[in-house]
């Protein structure tokens, strides 16, 4: 037999195109790091204050949008994730964002804050987790980290500067980190095969 290695494909295991290198890795930390902030001040200069069900649904749904189209430039080559995810991630963030800012009674200390965050992160994972189903592996993973990871970069950008001012989204110092830390849980899944869901 020669040194070629031969991929053998089993049932019940679906192929995408993928790429788990370095380069992968900092091209969507430097999108999320641009993307995330740009797309909050536009869907926060669009809606305003996140101070009503209907502001952080228009805030939401544009920023989710921009975000999702962001990780969607990465993501349609690495995982051949297709344009539902930008609608995913745009409904996710928008129903998630409503949801969580009226928990807290739109206020903006930092509990409350890491509040909302965990449930907007809660919305958006479960929204992205089903698009990524049988193109990801730790697509479970991806769900129940979304809310961890969101929470995180709320009080972040609270403890960086005043988040006082009813974004739709943590700023750049909590993109940062939630960059970081989504492009290794990106990069831990994206190896070989991905087995199909049932």
């Amino acid at each position: 037999m020669s040194a070629t290695s031969v991929t053998q494909v089993r049932p019940g295991v679906s192929q995408a195109p993928r790429s788990a290198g370095a380069k992968p890795f900092f091209i969507w930390v430097g999108l999320m790091v641009l993307g995330i902030p740009l797309s909050g001040y536009l869907g926060w200069g669009v809606a305003g204050h996140v101070d009503g069900v209907m502001p952080a649904l228009i805030g939401g749904a544009i920023t989710g949008a921009g975000i999702g189209f962001a990780q969607w430039l990465v993501l349609r080559r690495s995982l051949g994730v297709g344009v539902e995810w930008i609608v995913a991630t745009s409904a996710g963030l928008a129903v998630g964002l409503a949801i969580g800012a009226a928990v807290v009674g739109y206020e903006t200390t930092t509990s409350q804050i890491a509040i909302m965050g965990a449930i907007q992160g809660a919305f958006v994972g479960v929204a992205q987790g089903m698009v990524l189903r049988n193109k990801f592996s730790l697509w479970r993973v991806w769900m129940v980290a979304m809310p961890v990871f969101f929470c995180i970069g709320w009080v972040v950008t609270d403890v960086v500067i005043d988040s006082g001012k009813q974004f739709t989204v943590f700023g750049a110092s909590g993109s940062v980190v939630f960059a970081i830390l989504t492009g290794l849980l990106l990069m831990a899944g994206m190896r070989g095969e991905t087995p199909a869901s049932a």
